[in-house]
């Protein structure tokens, strides 16, 4: 038989995906590995679906998503980041932000051209740009910025060949948050060597001590910034699969063709769910961001009581502890911890080579279940330390 595309046959398995796989083959196990919120979707915003199957919209919608929907993303974004999108040409629903994603790399990129990835990253970035035929350059943030990426940084690594950069603040997997300034410095940047920039801002809501930043709305980012946002997580509907674009009209209608031969269109009985849940977000959203910040404020310090240096994030629903310290790398502590305590986290390294000496550990569950994880950890640290004590001092 022929042989399939080599594009596909270079990826590697999700890594994330094996570390699920054997927490879901295993008992009592606390996941702290899932990106996603613990809430339900709320019930008003399930009702809408129910009502609209009711009564039978269960036909396509335009390619670009119900206008009715797509009214009420241009009102949201005019509200929540002072930024004017129309509704005809420049929005665009897909299904899930990671549509959105694999709608804007095969947009933009030809092939051999290099896409500069903000490190550590999101686990999807890397390949979709490979599967669009585009090259994906690293970008390292650091600990000691905040895992806030800097120009020189991106300036280091870019080439004659790079056509566009990718970020994600408040980031997944650090929840770092980037001020207007910071990201300021980037659109100078972004300017000056005629760069697209690709902004996921999916976690844009969930910030948790000042307003995030649209990037589009910096100075002449407009015109070549493509926002990603959606659903899952700040309207807790990440199994609803509803995300949406914005970029200007020459961008997202190339990207609608994409996703008219791709897609077709997002689910309609979902999009009548995404109407409810930007209406009544003011309901909704605040209390879940309440309940986050209060996790995140225990779990950050417990983690750094149990020896696992770790930033306060300023987003997102994700701490990143230092396990360099221990002796083993990101890998084989996330599998030491889920066999020995049943507490499972993402090792740092599936998030690009600087998430190495890093874990990824949601903390978008129960107080009760942090404390019993954090109850476990702190028992595996002592018994990791007992370990070097013992190797440091063996007996004659």
């Amino acid at each position: 038989m022929k042989h399939l595309s080599e594009r596909v046959e270079r990826l590697a398995p999700s890594g994330i995906r094996r570390f699920f796989d054997l927490a879901g083959s295993m008992e009592d196990v606390i996941s702290l590995g899932v990106g996603e919120p613990d809430f339900v979707t709320p019930w008003n915003v399930r009702e809408a679906s129910f009502a609209a199957l009711e009564q039978g919209y269960t036909a396509y919608s335009a390619n670009a998503g119900l206008v009715e929907l797509r009214q009420e993303i241009k009102l949201y974004m005019q509200e929540k980041f002072s930024i004017d999108y129309r509704v005809a040409d420049e929005i665009i629903v897909t299904t899930g932000a990671s549509e959105g994603l694999d709608l804007a790399f095969r947009t933009l990129i030809n092939p051999g051209d290099e896409v500069i990835v903000v490190e550590p990253a999101f686990v999807s970035y890397a390949p979709l740009i490979e599967l669009a035929g585009g090259i994906p350059v690293a970008a390292a943030c650091r600990a000691e910025d905040g895992f806030t990426i800097q120009p020189e940084t991106i300036e280091a690594v870019m080439t004659e060949r790079t056509k566009a950069i990718i970020f994600c603040f408040p980031s997944n997997p650090t929840g770092s948050v980037m001020t207007r300034d910071q990201l300021a410095d980037l659109a100078l940047l972004a300017k000056k060597h005629d760069l697209y920039v690709i902004s996921d801002e999916i976690y844009a809501e969930l910030s948790y001590e000042d307003e995030p930043t649209c990037f589009a709305t910096l100075p002449d980012m407009r015109e070549r910034t493509i926002v990603i946002n959606g659903f899952s997580k700040a309207f807790a509907m990440t199994g609803w699969r509803l995300g949406f674009t914005c970029a200007p009209p020459a961008i997202s209608q190339a990207m609608l063709k994409v996703h008219q031969y791709g897609m077709m269109c997002a689910p309609t009985l979902v999009q009548f769910a995404g109407i409810e849940a930007l209406r009544s977000r003011h309901k909704t959203v605040p209390d879940m961001v309440r309940s986050y910040r209060q996790r995140r404020n225990y779990f950050v310090k417990a983690l750094n009581d149990a020896g696992l240096p770790t930033h306060s994030p300023g987003g997102a629903f994700y701490a990143f502890p230092y396990i360099g310290g221990t002796g083993l790398t990101s890998e084989e502590f996330a599998e030491q911890l889920l066999l020995a305590e049943r507490v499972a986290v993402v090792p740092g390294s599936v998030f690009g080579a600087s998430g190495e000496g890093y874990v990824r550990a949601s903390y978008a569950s129960s107080i009760e279940q942090l404390q019993q994880a954090i109850h476990r950890i702190n028992r595996f640290m002592q018994h990791l330390n007992q370990k070097q004590v013992e190797l440091s001092n063996p007996s004659r």
